[in-house]
């Protein structure tokens, strides 16, 4: 097991488990190793780790990946190394991992089962922990309903529930606003009654003589639907047909009466609610002047019911508008659900159709013009698999698998290497060395006496290098024997490898031309 441990710099101490496969680095957040440091690229650089070897590569930094005080493009890297990067130097530190052994009793097929969607441990990275969650937690419960409703189902579904979110995060906040704006006005009337009641009648307040003030006036005022004056025991006052009752029968006064009660001490507060049927509750305590304390006190509550013909009009307009809201959405929601899923049905329904083809031995490979990777592992294991056939069906025709050797493609190969005047190297069908030229052998330490006839991976000091090359050849031989290129560091130099193959009338790569290009 592979892992860097930050040596110097502002992460000092940091260590990075590197995980089978490619690993990159940088201060994205989509990065597999978060690296927020100042001069350090979005995407720096990739770590490859296959078994016990592993990999650098350069992914276009601005200042630049150094290996050992070198720049680099590509290199292999082993225990002990060193990695610089702006204000940070990385050291390469291989673990060798323990194996338990522990005797457990025979399990039958199904529990050795692997589940696909096994999410195994969750990332350090925050930001990769987020979405680790979304995709292992939230999404197997949309993956549980998908396994009983069709995919366009759920996602027309998706786009109903997506659609009425947006509205009511956006919609509703809005006419709410109105609202409130409509509440503090009816609050500040229902306050301004309050300080006329106190102006007139200002003597009988003095004296307590709460039976005499005149509050005639607000009933008649426009939008008044009931009022009430009581004292701070809650004994009504008026209306006059209502005197010495006790508050009690009205919620909305009621509470009135206990809001009093809590703020006796704070002048010019105001209680106000918003009550069913469109009225709004306005309550204020009055306050008259104690000449025995030479200050004001509250002697009674004046509440009024507003029923402003304003909030009516203002919730049919609220629900005018979200109704509006709701089919524009809708008819976008629409459009948004062809767009996408004619948008991903496309390439799959190209892949079904060049499956068919291949089936009907009108096609070899399969390929696609639409740029989906999500599709590219199943491309390619369709690939091998249609390979594979083709091999299994040739193997039955002894005649036709003589004829298809590999010997006279790497005849051919080798003489034009023999002129190509740069360094390069022969393969074979099975990506065994054949030929070398002196040039190659002095970069790559590869010598041909001693090395024909074996694998790359075998002969190769570098298994980094030889991954690299063996990765370009089958990618060569699934673009049929189109020109692949690559970047490596030889000897501390960086290197463009190209890699191209001759196909065989079976549709096989039968030898492999390898050339080494000194950067400057």
């Amino acid at each position: 097991m592979y892992k860097l441990v930050v040596v110097a710099g502002k992460l000092r101490g940091s260590e990075f488990v590197l995980e089978e496969g490619e690993n990159t680095l940088g201060r994205d957040d989509s990065c597999s190793i978060h690296f927020p440091v100042q001069g350090v690229s979005k995407k720096h650089f990739s770590i490859t780790v296959t078994g016990d070897t592993c990999y650098i590569s350069d992914m276009g930094s601005s200042n630049g990946t150094f290996l050992n005080g070198k720049a680099i493009k590509r290199a292999t890297v082993q225990n002990g190394d060193k990695i610089a990067l702006p204000d940070t130097i990385i050291q390469v530190v291989y673990v060798e991992e323990k194996k338990i052994i522990v005797h457990k009793r025979a399990q039958s097929d199904e529990d050795n089962e692997v589940d696909f969607m096994d999410p195994g441990s969750p990332p350090d990275s925050l930001v990769a922990k987020i979405f680790w969650a979304f995709k292992f937690k939230i999404m197997p419960v949309l993956h549980g309903i998908n396994e009983e409703y069709e995919w366009h189902h759920l996602f027309g579904i998706l786009c109903a529930v997506f659609s009425i979110a947006a509205i009511s995060l956006t919609i509703f906040p809005a006419l709410q606003d109105s609202k409130t704006i409509l509440i503090r006005e009816t609050a500040k009337r229902g306050s301004s009654y309050a300080d006329m009641v106190a102006r007139m009648n200002n003597r009988a307040l003095e004296r307590r003589e709460l039976e005499k003030v005149n509050i005639g006036f607000i009933k008649n005022e426009e939008g008044v639907k009931e009022f009430k004056l009581f004292d701070m025991q809650g004994r009504i006052v008026r209306p006059i047909e209502e005197l010495n009752e006790n508050i009690g029968g009205d919620p909305f006064f009621t509470a009135a009466l206990q809001w009093s009660l809590k703020t006796i001490e704070k002048k010019g507060a105001v209680y106000k609610k918003l009550l069913d049927e469109g009225e709004i509750g306005i309550a204020k305590k009055i306050m008259a002047f104690n000449p025995r304390t030479a200050s004001e006190e509250a002697v009674g509550v004046i509440a009024i019911k507003f029923e402003p013909t304003a909030l009516k009009v203002e919730a049919a307009k609220s629900r005018k508008a979200y109704l509006e809201s709701l089919v524009t959405t809708s008819i976008v929601a629409i459009f948004f659900f062809g767009f996408v899923y004619y948008l991903t049905v496309r390439p799959i329904e190209e892949l079904t159709f060049q499956i068919e083809e291949a089936i009907r031995g009108r096609r070899k490979n399969l390929e696609s013009r639409f740029l989906f990777k999500e599709l590219g592992p199943l491309r390619n294991s369709i690939n091998a698999l249609l390979s594979r056939i083709r091999e299994l069906n040739n193997e039955e025709d002894d005649d036709f698998a003589e004829e298809e050797s590999d010997e006279s493609y790497v005849r051919q190969l080798h003489e034009f290497m023999m002129g190509i005047g740069t360094a390069a190297v022969v393969l074979d069908s099975q990506k065994n060395l054949s030929h070398i030229n002196v040039e190659a052998e002095d970069i790559t330490g590869i010598r041909e006496s001693a090395s024909q006839g074996m694998s790359l991976l075998d002969v190769s000091r570098e298994r980094g290098f030889a991954a690299t090359v063996i990765e370009l050849c089958d990618n060569s031989a699934n673009n049929m024997g189109t020109n692949q290129q690559g970047e490596y560091d030889l000897q501390g130099v960086p290197h463009t490898i190209h890699v191209a193959c001759l196909m065989g009338k079976d549709g096989f790569a039968k030898s492999y031309l390898v050339t080494f290009v000194k950067d400057e």
